[in-house]
């Protein structure tokens, strides 16, 4: 009850307004502002009224424009970059050694057999293209189930109306010009185009999916065109086969890694962490930091790094499939994927490669500022390298993307990703378009975009940057007893099993122990915000935030003689339709006695009174109220007429 009054009693004290109009509001306001300008309207003649109304009004304006462009950079959430140098003891990277060619030749060979007798063919064909020019005797029939899946085709457009289209393994020469054009169908039974030379110094590669859709790709070099033929169709061999087997045909532990030793410290191979990449077989991780701590470098310099000599085995490199010989290493984050085709480097065979590393912080700022990450559990992709329990990344993320989409569109799996769960990576028996399919996504900038927009860079990372130098090694000197060793220490022979065009030695180390933090910081903030929108009012009106409460002050002053004027406005409208409905005034006191004293009242109970006459009133009993009483007029005899 006592809150309802308080309520009520607020309600009354509003109701009562400032109790001007709005005049006098505007007049009181300009009077007694702190703001420079309003005073000067009131105060001054009529023609400097007006010039100090337009000036008052030019600068307000020119204030709200600045505040606009204030707010509208505020909330732009713009960053800068500062560059900061440290110096303290740094964990030495994880560093990630693989050979470039994924298997050896001598365990792989049976599963390639007929693909590199095609392919051998096809080079044959391409150099001699005129029939019976060949000086060698027949060879038994080629196996052409791999070739109708994805044929090579050669396509000439020396005529660029007319183009030429000839498969390598028709005899006879069709000219297609009226039927083909690149980009629509093939000359080879409507079947799916890999690689190959145009007459034209031009080369075209194709996928297809169904009878007559095919994509035609284009190479400035032969070479170029047979490897990326050769590698799509050993991609859907090789998927077939399992990982188990894959793992054993590449290259171990024990026979690629020869010695080892970290700053004072002896290493081996079971100090590497062994993982299969797609692109380059069995891959060796040192300092991974997955099963113990991360190594910390106790000095910077050559002599406090890691050495190491590889031995590649170059001689039982599958000959189509890897054209580049060495080592393939990456310096990279312990607990993190490498992805050596976009950030590894080669090392030479024969030589000696010292890496000299220098290290950069990133520290990016989060939402709303950048769109990063911290660990990726707000990126919508899930992130199929989790199996290796990595940590996040953008180049996992963009693959993972990758992978979900062909497996959505192609419904199979590519062979260079991780796998979904139950799902197969795709092969040309049974996906017979997944080429065609995997191309047309590749280049698809629609689904590109997608990726790119969903993935999110992460808010820190540590860049490596790297200052490579290389001299040969062994040198010609001491070449004979280092192979000696090597080969007794591998072999257990004292025959030489090495050369020189299967070791690679590595200096792996940091430079200096300076180390460069680059973050972002806010470019404005709300202190900025602030002290800008304050300056401007000031340096054009002359005013602070007082002024602004004076003005909040006259806005709700002016609410409430709104609001008052309007119930006074409904009030009046409801007492106009009450007397439109009641026309005739209701009697006055006056008129109310005169009636009891000519005419009597009726009481309450019925009973009649003589006419003139009144009950007294009880002792302690207030005097009656007449508006309470009805007015009932008796006739002469004394009787109710309203009654009868």
């Amino acid at each position: 009850m006592n809150l309802k009054k308080y309520f009520v009693r607020a309600l009354h004290r509003l109701q009562k307004g400032p109790g001007y109009t709005y005049k006098e509001l505007l007049v009181w306001y300009c009077d007694n502002t702190n703001t420079h300008g309003p005073k000067r309207i009131i105060k001054e003649g009529p023609k400097k009224k007006l010039i100090w109304f337009f000036l008052t009004l030019l600068f307000a304006s020119l204030v709200f424009w600045q505040w606009g462009i204030l707010i509208n950079t505020y909330l732009s959430y713009n960053v800068t970059s500062s560059l900061s140098i440290g110096f303290k003891t740094m964990k030495f990277p994880a560093v990630t050694v693989c050979n470039a060619n994924p298997f050896k030749y001598s365990e792989v060979k049976y599963l390639l057999k007929d693909l590199d007798r095609l392919i051998e063919a096809a080079l044959e064909r391409i150099l001699q293209p005129t029939p019976g020019n060949s000086t060698e005797s027949p060879s038994p029939p080629l196996n052409l189930t791999l070739w109708y899946q994805i044929p090579l085709v050669l396509i000439d457009e020396h005529d660029k109306d007319n183009p030429i289209i000839l498969d390598i393994f028709e005899s006879d020469q069709t000219d297609k010009g009226n039927e083909t054009t690149a980009g629509n169908e093939t000359s080879g039974g409507n079947q799916t185009p890999g690689a190959n030379q145009t007459s034209g110094g031009e080369q075209t590669a194709c996928s297809h999916q169904g009878s007559d859709n095919c994509t035609y790709r284009n190479f400035s070099s032969a070479a170029q065109a047979v490897t990326e033929w050769y590698i799509l169709q050993s991609t859907s061999i090789l998927s077939k086969v399992s990982l188990q087997d894959r793992i054993r045909m590449g290259y171990q532990a024990e026979d690629m890694i020869l010695a080892c030793l970290y700053g004072a410290e002896p290493c081996n191979y079971k100090n590497f962490t062994q993982i299969y990449h797609p692109d380059h077989g069995n891959c060796y991780i040192f300092n991974w930091g997955m099963d113990e701590e991360a190594l910390n470098s106790s000095n910077p310099g050559a002599e406090f790094g890691l050495k190491l000599i590889l031995d590649i085995s170059q001689q039982d490199y599958i000959p189509y499939l890897s054209s580049a010989a060495g080592a393939r290493l990456m310096l990279h984050q312990q607990k993190s994927f490498p992805f050596l085709k976009d950030q590894g480097i080669y090392a030479m065979a024969g030589t000696e490669t010292s890496i000299g590393v220098l290290v950069d912080e990133l520290e990016r700022m989060g939402y709303p500022y950048s769109d990063c990450t911290n660990n990726g559990s707000d990126v919508p992709v899930k992130n199929l390298y989790s199996q290796y329990n990595t940590s996040y990344s953008i180049q996992a993320c963009l693959r993972s993307c990758f992978q979900n989409h062909m497996v959505e569109i192609c419904a199979c799996g590519h062979y260079m990703f991780p796998l979904p769960e139950g799902v197969n990576y795709c092969n040309n028996e049974d996906n017979p378009g997944w080429a065609y399919c995997y191309f047309s996504l590749r280049s698809s900038i629609k689904h590109r975009q997608i990726c790119i927009d969903s993935c999110k860079e992460t808010c820190n990372d540590t860049q490596y940057k790297m200052t490579i130098s290389m001299a040969d090694w062994p040198s010609e000197a001491s070449e004979d007893w280092i192979f000696h060793i090597l080969s007794y220490e591998r072999d257990m022979s004292t025959n030489v099993t090495l050369d020189r065009n299967g070791i690679i030695k590595l200096n792996i180390y940091f430079q200096e122990y300076n180390y460069r933090t680059i973050s972002e910081s806010a470019a404005t903030t709300i202190v900025w915000l602030l002290s800008s929108l304050g300056g401007q009012f000031g340096f054009w009106m002359g005013g602070s935030v007082l002024c602004l409460i004076e003005f909040g002050e006259i806005i709700i002053d002016s609410l409430w003689i709104t609001v008052i004027n309007v119930i006074s406005w409904c009030k009046g409208l409801k007492q106009k339709r009450a007397q439109a409905r009641y026309p005739d005034a209701p009697p006055t006191v006056s008129e109310l006695v005169e009636a009891h004293t000519n005419l009597g009242f009726q009481h309450e109970d019925g009973g009649a009174l003589p006419r003139g006459e009144a009950l007294p009133p009880e002792p302690g009993t207030p005097p009656p109220n007449y508006d309470s009483l009805r007015v009932r007029p008796l006739d002469a005899l004394g009787r109710d007429s309203d009654a009868e």
